[in-house]
């Protein structure tokens, strides 16, 4: 029970990223990302994730910037 309690954010960021489809969408993903790479740090989360969220993040601004 405790895993999925610390991956459930990590998944939600994850899904908020995945849905965005505007430029101001991604300037909010990409706070929420900065938020929860603070908030985590402090508990040792692993820095994969922190990796793995930047690069969906980035997947996610060349695919709505090539749509626009």
């Amino acid at each position: 029970m405790l895993i999925q309690t610390q991956v459930d954010p990590y998944n939600k960021v994850i899904a908020t990223i995945k849905s965005c489809k505007t430029k101001s969408q991604l300037e909010g993903a990409s706070r929420m990302v900065e938020n929860f790479k603070t908030l985590y740090k402090n508990v040792g989360y692993p820095k994969l994730l922190s990796y793995s969220l930047d690069e969906t993040l980035k997947q996610q601004y060349i695919k709505t910037i090539c749509q626009l």
